[in-house]
């Protein structure tokens, strides 16, 4: 494996080889910061409702708090759920076929990874895919 990435300076490069062993590196380390920052956001967010279980007399605060609540919790839901694609992400790189599209095979392409480092189907098969969807959706 090549050396430690510093995600604020590396550069990708389009005109090398695709999935490099520094391509690999980089975003091992991005996916992993993304993991660990969702992981500490959790943390604080259970940290902020244990402070916050304390019972309000007034029912306004109460309704108030515990929309606040609902709402906190189905965010750390969504990050829960991006949890597990970046554990697959992370274990489509152990395995070697990261960066490749699950429906064609062919590369996603740097620029789409960079911008959605769990993306699965390169920019067509997404596109493709979400025609479908829409044409299912409004039958």
């Amino acid at each position: 494996m090549s050396e430690k990435i510093d995600l604020s300076t590396f550069v990708l490069n389009e005109d090398e080889e695709f999935m490099n062993a520094n391509q690999r590196a980089y975003f091992r380390a991005k996916l992993n910061a993304w993991k660990n920052d969702i992981l500490r956001e959790a943390r604080e967010t259970l940290d902020h409702l244990a402070e916050e279980s304390a019972n309000h007399p007034d029912l306004a605060d109460r309704a108030s708090s515990e929309t606040d609540r609902a709402i906190e919790l189905r965010a750390r839901d969504r990050q829960r759920k991006l949890i597990s694609k970046i554990d697959a992400a992370l274990q489509r790189l152990d395995e070697g076929t990261y960066g490749y599209c699950e429906e064609t095979g062919e590369p996603i392409g740097l620029k789409r990874l960079d911008a959605r480092p769990i993306a699965t189907l390169s920019i067509e098969a997404q596109e493709r895919h979400e025609r479908r969807e829409k044409v299912y959706r409004d039958e």
